[in-house]
């Protein structure tokens, strides 16, 4: 009886969503969107397209070719997308602050704890450990998106000429973007096969039965394109933008930290094509090298922080603006917490407002396109490049991991051995992030206990 109770609940669709209903799910996906984009974006399908119907397959992959396309993390911005589609632009506002708030408060937390105990030996420990499965973490992420974007030799051509531009001449990432995006703007008119390989999401093959949202649902009235409507979600987003930034310069003037890292976060979300893994090297060069906001060691407990966090994993730009705003003393070393947690809010403000202002903006453009968003492949030289650039970053992280006091210290081998335990257990055994690295973590408990006993 029940059986044929969900049947009939299946054949029609689901009631209007009310606002409060939606908030209380986005609310909750910001504590569950562990995994990364694909992870994030298999959770979203199986809850708004499986489970509860809120979005036809055909509508929800329509979104994620666009988001596919902008710089900015694709999960956050399908969030707003849907959100947006739902229940006009509050709904994907909320959507969109919900997916990541409950990362920046954790990471907030995390990043403290790391600056106050992390010389503790048995904290120190669990970092040890850890950074070596963050190196296999990233060659693993550089695999992964090979696969999908080096599809012929043109493009395992450009992600070596990516590779050599970052490594031997330390090319500025922008600079790598543009050339790459160029070469596949032009490239698609002389060669399409080539450079037109898609946002790789495929069709559509399931249907779960009517939707909210469905494939033949007319667009509704606030997401139908207007010239007017976009010049004025134009207008706004970079209104609060200038506001926010003027702030900072009123209250720190231009060369105050957190004005600059308004300024480079604001950058860093203009680059971040094929996912935080791509501007990680633009973070560290700006962050490290050329602010010294932090360390390069830093850095790498950074990412491994922001593994374990729910939310988009660019969210390692909080732990960044935190480290940078306490070691910089912003707001005064009386302050130390305030000044650094208010830098990672400024971080995580800056890197994420471009997202709703791609958006809101281009939405109803997108929603008039259906069927015809065909624009790949810039993105698709970009990504290959990405490839190398995220290959230069592994090697970075590894000879900070094996040879902590440069190539003329002695090579760790502890390190190298757990290195490749997790380069094993990621490629061969498919582990997931989190898994690894709390397994790691286990380890570098019992190494710090082995080491008390003697």
């Amino acid at each position: 009886m029940s059986a044929v109770l969900d049947e009939d609940r299946s054949s029609v669709a689901p009631n209007a969503i009310d606002f409060a209903e939606a908030f209380w799910f986005w609310l909750k996906l910001g504590f569950i969107s562990f995994g990364g984009p694909a992870g994030q974006i298999a959770i979203m399908h199986t809850e708004l397209v499986e489970r509860r119907r809120w979005i036809s397959e055909k509508r929800f992959l329509h979104a994620l070719n666009y988001c596919m396309l902008l710089p900015g993390p694709e999960a956050q911005q399908l969030a707003i997308y849907i959100g947006w589609l739902m229940h006009r632009t509050w709904g994907g506002i909320v959507a969109g602050v919900l997916f990541v708030l409950p990362s920046l408060f954790i990471l907030i937390a995390l990043s403290w704890i790391y600056l106050r105990f992390g010389s503790v030996p048995i904290v120190a420990a669990v970092f040890y450990s850890i950074k070596p499965a963050v190196t296999a973490v990233v060659l693993h992420a550089a695999h992964r998106i090979g696969t999908r974007a080096l599809k012929n030799r043109w493009m395992w051509g450009i992600a070596a000429a990516a590779f050599v531009a970052i490594f031997a001449f330390d090319t500025p990432f922008p600079a790598i973007v543009a050339a790459s995006a160029l070469i596949g703007y032009f490239g698609a008119r002389w060669a399409p096969s080539v450079f037109a390989l898609g946002g790789g999401h495929g069709g559509v093959k399931h249907s779960y039965g009517p939707a909210l949202i469905d494939d033949d649902t007319p667009t509704p009235l606030h997401a139908r394109f207007s010239r007017n409507r976009l010049l004025k979600v134009l207008g706004i987003g970079l209104g609060i933008w200038a506001m926010a930034m003027g702030g900072l310069v009123v209250a720190q003037g231009l060369q105050g930290t957190l004005t600059q890292m308004g300024w480079f976060f604001s950058k860093a979300a203009m680059l971040t094509f094929g996912g935080a893994y791509a501007v990680l090297p633009y973070v560290y060069q700006g962050a490290v090298e050329q602010y010294h906001w932090l360390s390069g060691s830093q850095m790498i407990d950074g990412l491994a922080l922001g593994e374990t966090t729910p939310g988009p994993l660019i969210m390692v730009v909080a732990f960044v603006g935190f480290v940078g705003g306490w070691l910089q003393q912003v707001l005064g070393a009386d302050t130390l917490f305030l000044g650094a947690a208010l830098a990672a809010t400024v971080a995580t403000f800056f890197t994420f407002l471009p997202s709703f202002i791609f958006i809101l903006a281009g939405g109803p453009a997108i929603e008039a396109a259906k069927g015809k968003l065909g624009f790949t492949a810039p993105l698709s030289a970009i990504t290959a490049a990405v490839v190398g650039v995220i290959f230069n970053l592994a090697l970075f992280f590894a000879y900070h991991v094996l040879w902590p006091q440069g190539f003329g210290g002695r090579f760790d081998t502890l390190s190298a051995v757990i290195t490749a335990a997790a380069v094993i257990a990621l490629f061969r055994f498919k582990v997931g992030v989190l898994p690894l690295l709390g397994t790691c973590a286990g380890i570098g408990l019992v190494v710090a206990s082995v080491l008390e006993l003697r």
